[in-house]
């Protein structure tokens, strides 16, 4: 009898836990609609006289403003942010431009976790926001470098007394796993063509440490962008390339705010408060200050146009995996059907591919490249390239009719190589599981984690990355009117930033997204009357809040807000999982902070 009320004083238990877990998920999945849908239906926003443009930049800015419910949430308050994307943040600092409520562009900044391409172009439309001859003002308590470059351009830098200004050169960091996959006996098998030296995404799986061909393309690259950077700031702040590379060498400013104003780094040293009153008077305001933020002042103001010729922007963003998946990433089946849609609408006379991505599926990226292929004979194609367009992200621009990158955009990275992992050591001698196999064919269990390659397989593994590396180098070589032999000399994995690769033939001009769309609009003939649309289309609330439910987007949100700065490291384990089989893929992230 005790045991029977053991067993029922447990299932009761379970039973009241679950119930509760139940009414607390409801609870928070309620309040997360109220507050979501409260912001869903406000399509609309005043803004009064003498407001200030107000943009808090300290998250990693997407090439568009998510329609991801639990994007903007911060798990640890189960409040909403204003993560707007770079899309409605240029838009709204042109609209600002000529909104006489608008008086001028306040920034506060610290570090923002975005990669350099990115900057640029934010950082060109303030220039031109200044045109107008409103004022942009930032303030941070600190600076990290990436911020500052942001923050150079203003009319006003105001630094916190007690801050520090980082400015201290590039560096990229490498994850090497070789040690812990020894220690947990696991083998990562690699193929990788003859012609693929510069391919070192594979790398961390066999080396401690950079090859020499590895180092060699880092050091062109972080001297082309920290090149970038130091050029903009100079010329802004009136500092020398030279004085700037002396500060950032001595680490003159990085605990030492006066520093930073006595080499005429910052304008002010102020506190908040300060701040504010500073605001005021450029303002005219005698009471608080009207600061609208980027996802309020979005809807603010609507496109009006009617216009039936219409140019498609689409977005291609995250690594490139195959079938049906989330939103943060590309999977082939998603973006292959908002291409077709695009191409089959005879409204939409230019499509403009925004591309920001380190490469991925190669099986992937040729699906898609297809479908870009089918739609380049009907209507002009221009790719716009972001922070990466490398490996399968170059991959699917190669054959546009017109390819733009910002001068810090990695591109190129081309090279296939492929990933197939043997967990025989760690199950067998680690966990303890062992395995048998029954087969009617010699090759039957191909594929298989708990055996090695046989010398056989390996060689047809090795024959299908040598196609898909001629497959590459010759689509770039027809849709670049370059030789097959050339290609490859400048290909072999090797990432070139943008600046670099206009040279080589990779991409026709440096500009941004708004220089493609210029380009679409006269490539199609439209320029008189057009409207510019971005697909694929938002879904309404709803929908979107089931699918993110039912989906992997809530749980990486929520990576994302607790781990910070340590996410792209777990994503990086997350890739030992994810980037098996045949990869066209660029073998690191670059983030200049």
């Amino acid at each position: 009898m005790k045991f029977y009320k053991v067993v029922l004083a447990a299932f009761i238990g379970t039973l009241i836990a679950l119930v509760i877990n139940f009414f607390i998920k409801v609870g928070v999945v309620s309040s997360m609609i109220s507050n979501l849908s409260k912001s869903d239906t406000e399509t609309s926003t005043t803004v009064k006289p003498n407001s200030v443009l107000y943009m808090k930049l300290d998250y990693e800015i997407p090439d568009k403003t998510s329609d991801n419910p639990f994007g903007g949430i911060d798990f640890n308050t189960m409040e909403a942010q204003d993560m707007t994307g770079l899309n409605d943040i240029l838009r709204n600092i042109e609209h600002a431009k000529t909104d006489p409520n608008i008086k001028g562009i306040y920034m506060e900044l610290s570090s923002i976790p975005t990669s350099t391409a990115t900057l640029q172009e934010l950082r060109n439309k303030l220039v031109e926001f200044k045109e107008s001859g409103k004022f942009v003002v930032t303030y941070g308590e600190n600076y990290a470098q990436g911020a500052y470059y942001v923050a150079s351009v203003a009319d006003k830098i105001i630094l916190n007394p007690e801050g520090m200004l980082d400015l201290h050169g590039m560096a990229s960091q490498v994850m090497f796993y070789k040690h812990l996959l020894e220690k947990l006996d696991v083998e990562m098998q690699i193929v990788r063509g003859p012609n693929n030296r510069f391919k070192s995404a594979v790398e961390p799986y066999f080396l401690d440490k950079m090859s020499e061909a590895n180092r060699e393309q880092m050091e062109k690259l972080l001297g082309t962008v920290w090149g970038e950077i130091l050029e903009g700031i100079s010329q802004n702040r009136n500092i020398s390339v030279d004085q700037l590379n002396k500060i950032a060498d001595n680490l003159e400013t990085m605990f030492n705010a006066d520093k930073a104003l006595e080499y005429g780094l910052v304008d002010n040293l102020y506190y908040k408060d300060q701040v504010l009153e500073e605001l005021k008077g450029l303002t005219g305001s005698n009471k608080s200050i009207n600061a609208i933020p980027n996802a309020k002042y979005a809807k603010s103001y609507k496109d009006k146009n009617v216009s039936k010729n219409e140019v498609a922007v689409i977005y291609a963003s995250g690594q490139i995996f195959d079938g049906k998946g989330s939103t943060e990433n590309i999977y082939s089946e998603n973006l292959s059907k908002v291409i077709r849609k695009a191409r089959e609408d005879e409204n939409v006379k230019a499509v403009v591919l925004r591309v920001n991505s380190p490469g991925g599926s190669a099986v992937a990226s040729a699906i898609i490249g297809r479908e870009l292929d089918l739609t380049k004979a009907v209507k002009p194609v221009i790719v716009s390239m972001g922070n990466y367009a490398a490996s399968g992200g170059y991959w699917i621009s190669a054959k546009a009719d017109y390819i733009f990158a910002d001068p810090t955009t990695l591109t190129g990275s081309i090279g296939v190589f492929g990933t197939f992992p043997n967990l025989k050591g760690l199950l067998n001698d680690k966990v303890g599981l062992t395995f048998d196999v029954v087969k009617t064919n010699e090759n039957a269990d191909f594929g298989s984690v708990t055996e090695p390659l046989t010398l056989f397989q390996y060689a047809k593994l090795q024959e299908m990355v040598v196609k898909t590396y001629d497959d590459f180098t010759r689509r770039v070589a027809e849709g670049r009117g370059l030789r097959q032999t050339y290609v490859d000399s400048i290909g072999q994995g090797r990432v070139w930033a943008g600046a670099d690769a206009i040279g080589l033939g990779l991409v026709d001009q440096l500009g941004d997204m708004e220089d493609a769309i210029a380009y679409a609009i006269q490539k199609a003939g439209v320029a008189e009357d057009y409207k510019v649309v971005e697909f694929p289309e938002e879904k309404d609330f709803m929908t979107r809040l089931m699918e993110q439910l039912n989906g992997e987007d809530k749980l990486d949100a929520a990576m994302r807000s607790k781990l910070g700065v340590y996410y792209n490291y777990m994503q990086g384990l997350e890739n030992l999982q994810k980037n098996t089989g045949i990869q066209a893929r660029m073998p690191f992230d670059m983030i200049i902070e």
